[in-house]
């Protein structure tokens, strides 16, 4: 077997690979003597059937076998000989071959870039934290107030509003049918909450005390009750009293009623409860920080076009998928065309695409150098972490926990991939602690007004004021270097490939929400 580089061009590379007719007798030859030994024929003995007999029968199967080791003894030995680290699989055509002769097949694919060693502790990185402001510990605590704010009676006969509190008797029929959840007795609900079907609570509005009323309401399309979703129902509804938020004072004893020793103490809870809820931005933005220098340190790196594809078609079925959540009227049909028939930007505006297009290049490229420095300091997910992340996504799934969990046993590729966040936060605290740290203390509101996009563009131009072009990997021209030649040897290693699950992860059952409670407290 010979094998010789066609093209070199960026980190794209092709070998052509070239087995005469003799070698690939030989190889079937062999083949054919080792299966006579194990394959079982009416009238012959358990390895004693002629390999001639065993040709006949196998030889098409055996062909194709002898020629799928030939190409991966190739591709263990292109790897193997120049250290190369692949991309993506490689992607093999058979260029010639007639049956009993020579045969030459070219085998085209990416490597990895190389990432260059850089002093990390010369890039400087923001580190947010938040200023709770006392205007916000005072947004909280009246929230509080409103969700644990007493009620009264009215204090003169008057009709349902919105924001009152009603207690109900009701019973839900469907075709004349009073069906099972859909009756209760003393049931308080607030208008407005909209804690039942859609309609049902803006049907009571204007109701009077002691007056029964009808109230029609069709049950959601998706409803978990499959016996209901889409029906038409009719509540017969008695409103026996009408009851209204009364005053509440925030003071010392309010503070109580939560376990706190007084106002200030409970101020105290939630200034720190707004900091901790705010915790997962401030990482992602102290991130966001440590990936813009990591992209300037490393401005130079070229991107993988198959990787770039992969990750760019992905964006936008993100921004599809996004679209279509916004657009109710869509129909079915066109979601699968568009999946399947239609380029996966091709309704996206130019700004859209120019969006994804960065967003997709730097995706890649740090994901490289992430991996790469990881890599190279020895960073690894430990078999505990990576449990404690499989329980993790079990607890998501309540009532299958048991079934999410033999899933990922069953498939390592899939508890792999739950690995890949615990592995990059491993390195970016990693960096964190090589490189230079400015404490930068914001509000909520500048947390999150950040608009990654405008900030990417914003790098992306010049001194000038001109755009800096950051362009999709080019499919550029083929540049042939001298013939590299060589005999194949056999070796063991394969090629780096993206793993895939075989299985889909059990689907996430949406929990049920009852037609109404049987009976509530009043």
């Amino acid at each position: 077997m010979a094998i010789t580089q066609t093209l070199e061009d960026g980190l794209k590379r092709e070998f052509e690979i070239a087995l005469d007719a003799a070698d690939i007798e030989t190889r079937i030859d062999a083949r054919i003597a080792t299966l006579a030994e194990q394959v079982k024929m009416p009238g012959f003995r358990p390895g004693k059937v002629p390999t001639s007999i065993v040709k006949t029968r196998y030889g098409k199967q055996v062909l194709g076998e002898v020629i799928q080791a030939a190409m991966d003894e190739a591709t263990s030995s292109i790897i193997k000989d120049n250290n190369f680290q692949l991309a993506a699989n490689p992607s093999l055509n058979i260029t010639e071959y007639d049956e009993g002769g020579d045969l030459k097949a070219v085998m085209a694919f990416e490597i990895m870039p190389d990432v260059p060693d850089a002093d990390l502790s010369s890039i400087t990185v923001d580190k947010w934290k938040l200023d709770i402001s006392a205007k916000e510990v005072d947004q909280a605590m009246e929230q509080l107030a409103n969700e644990n704010r007493p009620t009264k009676p009215i204090d003169k006969p008057r009709a349902v509003k919105a924001g009152d509190t009603v207690v109900i008797d009701f019973i839900g029929r469907v075709d004349g049918e009073a069906f099972e959840g859909g009756t209760a007795e003393g049931h308080q609900l607030k208008i407005g909450s909209n804690s039942f079907i859609p309609g049902f609570e803006d049907g009571l509005i204007g109701a009077k005390a002691d007056k029964t009323i009808d109230v029609k309401v069709t049950f959601p399309a998706e409803y978990p009750a499959e016996h209901l979703a889409g029906k038409d129902s009719v509540f017969e509804v008695k409103v026996t009293e009408i009851r209204e938020d009364d005053d509440v004072k925030l003071d010392d004893e309010f503070a109580k009623t939560f376990g706190m020793d007084d106002l200030a103490a409970l101020k105290t809870a939630l200034s720190d409860q707004l900091s901790r809820q705010h915790e997962a931005a401030l990482r992602n933005q102290t991130k966001t920080s440590l990936l813009d220098a990591l992209d300037d340190l490393y401005d130079d790196i070229d991107v993988p076009e198959t990787l770039y594809s992969q990750e760019y078609a992905q964006i936008c079925q993100q921004f599809y998928k996004s679209e279509q959540e916004n657009d109710h009227d869509h129909d079915h049909d066109h979601d699968h065309d568009h999946d399947h028939d239609h380029k996966p930007d091709e309704n996206m505006t130019d700004e859209q695409k120019e969006e994804a297009n960065l967003i997709a290049i730097r995706r890649v490229k740090l994901g490289i150098v992430l991996t790469t420095i990881g890599q190279k300091n020895n960073l690894q997910v430990s078999e505990e972490e990576k449990n404690r992340a499989i329980y993790a996504e079990a607890q998501r799934y309540p009532g299958q926990q048991q079934e999410v969990l033999e899933y990922f046993t069953k498939n390592p590729e899939a508890a792999q991939q739950l690995a890949g966040p615990i592995f990059e936060n491993k390195v970016v605290d990693f960096i964190l602690d090589l490189c230079n740290v400015n404490d930068k203390t914001v509000t909520a509101e500048e947390l999150y007004k950040n608009d990654e996009f405008e900030d990417l563009k914003t790098k992306s131009k010049s001194s000038t004021g001109k755009a800096k072009a950051k362009k999709a990997p080019a499919k550029s021209a083929a540049k042939k270097p001298a013939d590299k030649k060589a005999d194949a040897a056999k070796s063991d290693e394969k090629p780096a490939t993206k793993a895939k699950a075989t299985q889909k992860a059990p689907a996430k059952k949406a929990p049920a929400k009852k037609a109404a409670s049987k009976k509530a407290d009043s």
